[in-house]
């Protein structure tokens, strides 16, 4: 990675609709979070014509791409991918002034998108792989059960890490046979789509597409009854508004939504500088806007004090400020919206009485004053109805809370709308089996947490509100796929 990237000039994209970029009628200006009144570039805001012709090239490039096999498609897949790292450090530059995040963020934001695809591409093998179903008893048939394509896919993905998190079902999605449209956020749409044309232009014009614009002119890319899924990931909010409009079609829907994640820390946790360092990350990178940070701390009483010590040691050397400046720890929150809301959860929950510690300094530089900074802050045994506990912060506080027995920390930890993510800390194996199998949700860490220890074979998802259907692995190419079962009538086994 460098730091060495011209950043002065607005940067502007299109549309990429069945091989060809295109400009739109209208622009939308992408503001830079960090720098009220400072424009980072332009993206093309597609009409309801332009949202038309994405869906008609992927429908008129599905038939031939869903005809080869998923070899052929990985082998076209991976040539696409050549070349990707070329461009990452200037792709990281533009992420980081559209999203607010620090550099080295937005440079590893590519890179996971990068290691995400070669994963896919190793299931190439299984994808077509059939089971056998031998004659039986009373069934005189051998049947064949196969996996198809379900036709044209609409990938939405947020503002945080929108690369990244694209690579969770995109690749997925073309290995299995389908062809797909991107929909980058609104508000940090320029890395993203520079990223996906680079790919979409090696492959078959209408394989990939990339649409940008205003949620409202984009409703076809759900509600058109030329739509088979829509994979979102984004706030609940958001989910249940795709689930409903979706069910207009019926078309099927992968949702990895918001998160409440607990970290369990239980009285035998090793809490020296690596694990300290670990919790502190699954906590604060980001600034705190990952779906799948802790969002809620369970302490044993008697370690209290130490964790306490141990992120207050980490938060007084935090840096917070602009993304590409050299020294930056923590950024600026995406909008002024989600800067507001997080400022109202530290003050309910100081005027509830509960012990909250702030930290950082805001940056002096004038250019940065209005920006959405926001300082860090540990909110230390609040009262458990306190909205820094039952909602999703998406922000860098904390809620450090105490328990005395392992069933009341597990039953406070499921005690929520929740289900993404979870993590238990302590030096028993047999403890972390235990408690994590009790956990009510789609993922959990031992003695670690957050995205950049996620296990990208793994499959991905949540329970509850925080989503339904996998991402990743062998189970995120069968969310893009449907079975079909070819059975033949065995003459022997039908006379006896």
């Amino acid at each position: 990675m460098t730091n060495t990237v011209d950043t002065s000039a607005p940067v502007t994209t299109g549309l990429y609709i069945g091989g060809s970029e295109r400009q739109a009628a209208a622009t939308m200006d992408i503001a830079d979070p960090g720098k009220p009144g400072t424009i980072v570039g332009h993206a093309a805001a597609a009409g309801a014509a332009d949202v038309q012709d994405a869906i008609a090239a992927a429908k008129a490039a599905y038939p031939g791409w869903a005809a080869l096999g998923a070899r052929e498609r990985a082998d076209r897949m991976r040539q696409a991918l050549e070349g990707i790292a070329d461009f990452r450090d200037e792709d990281a530059a533009i992420l980081s002034q559209e999203n607010g995040k620090i550099r080295m963020e937005a440079w590893v934001d590519s890179l996971v998108f990068e290691i995400r695809w070669n994963l896919a591409l190793e299931l190439a093998p299984d994808v077509d792989t059939a089971k056998v179903l031998p004659p039986a008893p009373g069934i005189p048939v051998s049947t064949s059960v196969t996996f198809q394509p379900l036709g044209v896919v609409t990938v939405i993905v947020p503002f945080n890490w929108p690369i990244a998190i694209l690579a969770a079902s995109l690749p997925h999605a073309l290995l299995a046979g389908n062809t797909a449209i991107v929909k980058p956020p609104p508000t940090a749409p320029l890395a993203t789509t520079r990223v996906v044309q680079r790919i979409a232009e090696k492959l078959p014009p209408g394989v990939l597409n990339v649409v940008t614009g205003k949620d409202a002119d984009m409703a076809a890319l759900i509600t058109s009854p030329d739509i088979a899924k829509v994979c979102f990931t984004g706030s609940v909010g958001g989910g249940k508004r795709i689930m409903e409009m979706a069910a207009k079609s019926l078309t099927r829907v992968t949702l990895e939504l918001g998160g409440n994640d607990a970290a369990v820390i239980l009285p035998d946790a090793v809490l020296d500088d690596t694990h300290l360092d670990r919790l502190y990350a699954a906590i604060f990178d980001t600034t705190g806007q990952i779906c799948m940070n802790a969002k809620r701390v369970y302490v044993h009483r008697s370690r209290l004090d130490e964790v306490v010590a141990g992120l207050s040691q980490r938060l007084e050397k935090a840096v917070i400020g602009y993304g590409l400046d050299d020294g930056t720890t923590m950024g600026p929150l995406h909008s002024p919206v989600q800067k507001a809301f997080v400022a109202e959860l530290i003050e309910e929950a100081k005027e509830a009485g509960a012990d909250v510690r702030e930290f950082g300094t805001l940056p002096p530089d004038p250019e940065l004053h209005g920006g959405n900074f926001l300082r860090p802050a540990l909110v230390i045994d609040p009262d458990p109805s306190l909205r820094v506990v039952t909602q999703e912060q998406f922000g860098p506080v904390i809620p450090l809370i105490p328990f005395d027995t392992e069933d009341e920390a597990v039953e406070a930890a499921n005690a929520t709308w929740a289900g993404l993510c979870g993590s238990v800390w302590t030096a028993d194996p047999a403890a972390a089996d235990r408690v994590g199998g009790r956990l009510v949700c789609g993922y959990v860490w031992v003695n670690d947490h957050g995205a950049t220890r996620l296990d990208l074979r793994a499959p991905f998802g949540g329970m509850k509100q925080s989503g339904m259907g996998r991402e990743q692995g062998i189970e995120g190419v069968r969310a893009f796929q449907d079975t079909r079962a070819i059975a033949h009538l065995e003459p022997e086994a039908a006379q006896g």
